[in-house]
């Protein structure tokens, strides 16, 4: 069993590695204000952007589903590692060697399973680039060359050679230390009839898959030879590692121009994203080895930042044949799931970009992903065009195909325009009919999806338990007197010298809303914001001291939430809002001196009264010295 991680080496990986770096690798990142950077959440599916990451702090936090933490903990939320191998993963992008409690420096003995299973694909992928360059691997590089790819093309995309033998990759796999339990949980081999292992790959050109942060995680292999008796093209089976549902092949290499352009372009194959790269279109993925399909939509949304704010585009070619307007069709059913413009680009004689690149050059690819057509504006063609719309009979059965997909348009202005254009289309005069049914169409739409059994036939759905997303605390940001409560936290956690040492003197009392005062109550346990100021990471201890998840929760949103102020963070705002809350804190106390006196009544002893008198004097005397003074009142 492999050893605890040294805390020292913990915090130097988390030193090492800047939040947003980290974050940035998976959502597309922008300027948030106070510092903070903001996108779409990789957590739940948003329509505007809620996800805030803290890079002063090292914390991101989600406003939408609450979802919050460190550099470690989104590693785990994200790629569900466990603690240890996401701190493995950020050491050994830091370059930094961890060292374990138990056996001081014995890594390959000690790493997390995912760790190793992402080594030994490592140590493939460089394997199997070598063969490529052997005499038996010529069969792959001709392949290449035909389909005018050359060796530093192959390089660039890491593409090798499995050779034919039945063990190759096993026996130099177990010569680096893998076990048979590894090199077959990670897919890269399988059970022979006679019990042992065999190559998984044999005789077949190989493209490595990685993951968004450029990790090897699986491999595709493309037929060479006719006696090869396999599919066309084989993949890695599911593993630990490898979910091809959640993998997008040449993400790595493309997730920033994707950020930077705002255009992602979906291709159907490894060697169509190699063409399209090679041509200057930087911006092209490919799934592998399955559709297109919501997962991989996450996965682009998150880096277009695909908002109804920010609206990028997504791109998708396929073969012109029949099978490729099928797979462009089954696209048109996921545009909704897209607040960013789908076009499909489908080249003339329906050849694909790296055909097309063969044929008639870069520029040719560059050209055609420059000059798609709207993906509702395809189906809407390719549904009327198996129609005889001559006739009667044909532009009735044309016009029920086409008013659907027209009526799943978003945009209602253009809905209209596309239903105008249906009606040309069809031949039909009445313009006004085709708009009318349309809009009926869409309006049943929308009534499904709000009511999806029916009014009449609903029933009351029984109470659901509090889910984990749901905000930990009821808090209600309409509340005057809770804005500036939140807002004196927000700068004793991010700002503490702005606001020290005078909020250290400030009571529990003084923070009336339960979840504040529990904030509060661990800034206090940690130190104090005067302490908190001379620390480089006073949230982590705040943190630290929390009492439970859910006002680790808040002290995390509060860290990464803006501070409202429209000018300068500085110590006149810092100011205000000690003085704002300390007046709040006199006047209920004046609120409830004054019932107390009241409840007296006349017949009590003067003495008593009195006193009661005084309090009142004096807190009336300092909330007026606190709104002439300011915070030199305090």
């Amino acid at each position: 069993m492999a050893g605890r991680i040294r805390d020292e080496d913990v915090q130097a990986v988390r030193s090492a590695l800047p939040i947003d770096a980290v974050v940035g690798d998976y959502v597309q990142l922008t300027n948030g204000g106070g510092g903070e950077y903001k996108g779409v959440c990789p957590f739940h599916d948003e329509k505007s952007a809620s996800f805030y990451v803290n890079p002063a702090k090292g914390v991101f936090h989600c406003f939408g589903c609450q979802e919050n933490g460190d550099t470690i903990a989104f590693l785990m939320k994200i790629e569900h590692f466990t603690f240890a191998e996401a701190v493995e993963r950020m050491a050994a992008q830091a370059g930094i060697t961890l060292r374990y409690e138990e056996g001081g420096y014995n890594p390959r003995h000690q790493q997390g399973e995912r760790t190793r299973l992402v080594e030994a694909h490592k140590v493939a992928a460089a394997w199997y680039q070598e063969q490529l360059a052997s005499a038996e691997g010529e069969i792959g590089r001709r392949f290449l060359g035909e389909r005018g790819f050359d060796e530093e093309a192959a390089k660039t995309f890491g593409v090798g050679y499995a050779p034919a033998g039945w063990e190759h990759l096993v026996r130099y796999l177990r010569g680096k230390g893998f076990t048979d339990k590894e090199i077959l949980l990670g897919g890269l081999a399988s059970q022979g009839q006679r019990g042992g292992l065999i190559d998984r790959f044999r005789g077949r050109l190989v493209w490595p898959i990685r993951d968004i942060a450029g990790e090897v995680i699986g491999f595709g292999a493309r037929r060479l030879r006719e006696d090869d008796n396999g599919p066309k093209y084989l993949n890695t089976p599911e593993t630990p590692i490898y979910k091809k549902s959640h993998v997008l092949y040449g993400i790595d290499l493309a997730k920033k121009e994707i950020a930077k352009s705002g255009r992602a372009v979906v291709v159907e194959g490894y060697t169509d994203v190699m063409a399209c790269h090679l041509a200057g279109v930087t911006s092209a993925v490919a799934t592998c080895g399955t559709a297109f399909a919501e997962d991989h939509i996450k996965i682009i949304r998150r880096l277009l930042m695909d908002t109804s704010q920010y609206r990028g585009e997504t791109v998708f070619t396929f073969d012109g044949d029949a099978a490729g307007q099928k797979a462009a069709l089954r696209a048109f059913e996921d545009d909704q799931k897209f607040a960013a413009k789908t076009s499909i680009a489908v080249s003339p004689g329906g050849m694909d970009p790296c055909e097309l690149r063969l044929a008639q050059g870069d520029e040719a690819v560059k050209h055609l992903i420059d000059n798609p057509v709207p993906l509702f504006e395809f189906a809407l063609t390719s549904a009327v065009a198996r129609h005889r719309v001559d006739t009667p009979e044909g532009r009735s059965a044309a016009l029920e195909e086409a008013a659907p997909i027209v009526a799943k348009i978003k945009d209602r202005s253009i809905q209209h325009e596309y239903a105008v254009r249906l009606a040309g289309m069809l031949g039909i005069l009445d313009e006004q009919f085709v708009v009318r049914r349309i809009s009926q169409l869409a309006r049943w739409d929308r009534e499904r999806q709000q009511n999806p059994r029916g009014a009449a036939q609903r029933r009351p759905e029984p109470a659901q338990p509090q889910s984990p997303a749901q905000p930990a605390f009821r808090l209600n940001p309409r509340d005057p007197a809770q804005f500036v409560e939140r807002e004196l936290l927000k700068l004793a956690l991010q700002h503490p010298d702005l606001v020290s040492p005078a909020f250290d003197h400030y009571g529990e009392d003084e923070f009336p809303t339960p979840p504040y005062t529990a904030v509060r109550q661990a800034v206090a346990k940690a130190g104090g914001a005067a302490y908190g100021a001379t620390l480089p990471d006073f949230t982590s201890a705040v943190r630290e001291a929390a009492p439970d998840d859910r006002v680790r929760s808040l002290v995390t949103e509060l860290t990464v939430e803006p501070v409202r102020s429209r000018r300068k963070v500085d110590a006149i705002y810092a100011g205000e809002f000690l003085v704002k809350l300390r007046l709040l804190a006199v006047e209920r106390r004046i609120t409830e001196v004054r019932g107390y006196l009241q409840r007296l009544g006349p017949r009590a002893e003067a003495e008593q009264q009195h006193a009661v008198q005084t309090e009142l004097w004096q807190l009336q005397q300092y909330g007026q010295q606190l709104r002439s003074g300011g915070a030199a009142a305090l």
